[in-house]
């Protein structure tokens, strides 16, 4: 079940003006000590040792999977029926002009169309029996880690390392919610901005072991006005993003004084107040010559995503913890015309076809280049639970998602199923979110993928899913989705939340994660060692095209 398109060199090796990060060859050494430096000893006594000759070597002096851009998701086992697809792999007309991604990948719901190296399962790690590790690490000890600060070391370990990319600069990151304000602007001045969005299905569902956020933030002249800063004109350019992005027509945003600022932001011919947003051909404030192109983010943007643990509260319910598992980052460094844009789609539609391995440009510190505009680049936890930059094999597991995928919109996932408008501002909150539809079908988008995929997962291995949600006859319980918000379908109880804990950790004190960051302690049945391409993934009836990444939050 390809989940991802692999073969990339064709779509990424053509543009030395496009972006995004994993990091190179030539700087293996630095990478590999980053973090370690400051080792947290608390972390260290938390875990069982692990001896450094039965840890995976971090290297980027060589690769042991070509393929690592395939997500382990891919070698399902669907039973020929099973669809967790579509969420990734989705059919457009390339003839219409209202969508930037013209992949249509959406035949690899029927087909297999994998690499000679491809074939192959190489994420090992979904097999491994961590029964045991789970024993050797008690409760107390997990939630002791989980709420520990890994982020706030990770800058000054990179300015002594003499790293060259992005270093993190939002000073209190690790508290979450606390870092930003009720709009979601950071309380340090660096201006990033959080948001309320729906978790992708699948994988990036809490009760499948993370819980994360993602923070934006505009380049300097999209959030000023005369070299001043404006909350205004910042939230305002922030909307008109959103709004390109999605490709709607209007917004909300709390009341601005058009006379103040300067603009006709509701476009009524009539600068008063006003709580609307309509979609224009420019950024407004000193961007105020800057066109809007067609959905794209600016030139400039940055997009940070921290990955965390399933914090576990004293109430049983989950949050999100300090501990990052990953911090991943992107930034906007071309807008590219769309005829381009399309070029490269073509070119990675043939090079998949005749089954080339992916070839990525490496721009060392700065990360992978994704042929789109995008540089793109990540940190992960070192054996003492501390953040490193990822190896150039495991930055290419980033790369799948972020290049060549018929789902995406400017190679992006988050910002297009933000909640719309002023209520989509602020840090991340699932509880009372509505289990909105996607634009292009009806109900709930969580009800139809139980629906689909058969499961909780892609894998369909989440045993407390199905418990919750299907009834005995194995048929998804409407009536119990549809009374239930976003929080209380995707969080998992905490005997199970402890469990996904534990399970990472034996892969972060192995550094195993070129094998695989799936949190699983039972080895995976529903998944192909090996892909039988002659067998199409599922039957014709089963395939679902059509589905959007957009939500209806109407």
């Amino acid at each position: 079940m390809p989940r991802y398109l692999i073969a990339l060199s064709g779509l990424v090796i053509i543009s030395a003006t496009s972006l995004y990060a994993c990091y190179g060859n030539n700087d293996s050494d630095k990478q590999a000590d980053t973090g370690n430096q400051a080792g947290t000893e608390k972390s260290v006594s938390l875990l069982p040792a692990v001896a450094f000759s039965e840890q995976t070597e971090v290297t980027s002096d060589k690769i042991l999977n070509n393929e690592a851009s395939i997500p382990s998701q891919c070698y399902t086992d669907t039973e020929s029926e099973h669809n967790p697809c579509y969420t990734c792999h989705q059919m457009y007309d390339r003839r219409k002009d209202n969508r930037l991604n013209k992949l249509d990948d959406g035949a690899l719901q029927g087909a297999y169309i994998f690499s000679d190296v491809g074939v192959t399962n190489h994420w090992k790690n979904l097999f491994k029996d961590r029964q045991e590790w789970l024993e050797m690490v008690s409760d107390e000890a997990i939630i002791k880690y989980i709420n520990e600060n890994n982020y706030s070391n990770l800058a000054e370990n990179l300015n002594r390392s003499g790293w060259k990319g992005f270093i993190p600069d939002l000073k209190d990151f690790y508290l979450g919610s606390s870092a930003f304000d009720e709009q979601g602007l950071a309380l340090d001045g660096s201006y990033w901005v959080a948001f309320n969005y729906k978790p992708f299905p699948g994988t990036f569902w809490p009760t499948n072991g993370s819980t994360d956020d993602v923070i934006v933030r505009l380049a300097k002249e999209f959030r000023e006005k005369e070299g001043m800063f404006d909350k205004d004109i910042y939230f305002i350019n922030l909307t008109i993003a959103e709004l390109n992005i999605k490709d709607i027509e209007s917004a909300s945003i709390w009341p601005v004084d058009e006379n103040r600022i300067g603009f006709d932001i509701d476009q009524n011919g009539i600068l008063s107040t006003t709580e609307t947003v309509v979609k224009s051909e420019n950024y407004i404030g000193d961007a105020q010559n800057t066109p809007v192109e067609y959905q794209q983010f600016p030139q400039g943007t940055e997009l940070m995503h921290s990955v965390r643990y399933v914090g576990i509260a004293e109430d049983d319910s989950i949050f999100v913890p300090q501990r990052m598992k990953e911090l991943r980052y992107m930034k906007k460094i071309s807008v590219l015309p769309r005829s381009t844009i399309t070029s490269r789609y073509d070119n990675e539609r043939k090079e998949k076809l005749i089954g080339l391995l992916p070839n990525f440009i490496n721009r060392g510190d700065l990360g992978f280049d994704n042929g789109q505009g995008w540089f793109i680049q990540g940190f992960i936890e070192n054996y003492d639970g501390e953040l490193r930059p990822q190896s150039y094999e495991e930055g290419m597991f980033c790369m799948g998602c972020h290049a060549a995928i018929g789902t995406t919109i400017d190679s992006t996932f988050s910002y297009a199923r933000k909640i719309t408008g002023a209520e989509g501002w602020g840090y991340i909150n699932l509880k009372g979110m509505k289990d909105a539809p996607s634009v292009s079908e009806p109900g709930g988008e969580i009800l139809n993928y139980l629906k689909r995929a058969g499961g909780g997962s892609e894998f369909r291995e989440n045993p407390e899913m199905v418990e919750r949600w299907y009834t005995t006859a194995g048929e998804v319980d409407h009536e119990k989705i549809n009374n239930s918000d976003v929080y209380t379908l995707l969080a998992p109880s905490r005997k199970r939340a402890l469990k996904l804990n534990k399970a990472y950790t034996e892969i972060v004190r192995h550094q195993s994660f070129i094998y695989g960051r799936d949190a699983t302690w039972i080895p995976a049945k529903n998944v192909y060692t090996e892909v039988d391409e002659s067998i199409p993934p599922l039957h014709s009836e089963k395939r679902h095209y059509g589905w959007d990444i957009r939500l209806n939050w109407n």
